[in-house]
């Protein structure tokens, strides 16, 4: 199972082109898994079913700042 990315620096080399569209589509696989957790995996992770589908409603391209820094 794919893990959501959590807050971690990145590494401080540029990443190639193959690299950067590995990264977004794992955005969007990310928010796939987050739109289909129960009530009970949010509640774990601490966010509400309004949270979970408002991020998984987001463009690819629009990521946290944290996961832009490594995009």
């Amino acid at each position: 199972m794919n893990s959501i990315a959590l807050n971690r620096p990145c590494p401080q080399h540029k990443q190639s082109l193959s690299a950067r569209i590995r990264s977004v589509l794992s955005v969007r696989r990310q928010r796939q898994q987050l739109a289909r957790l129960d009530a009970r995996a949010l509640n774990d992770i601490g966010i509400t079913r309004a949270e979970a589908d408002a991020e998984a409603r987001r463009p690819i391209w629009d990521a946290p700042q944290f996961w832009k820094s490594c995009l």
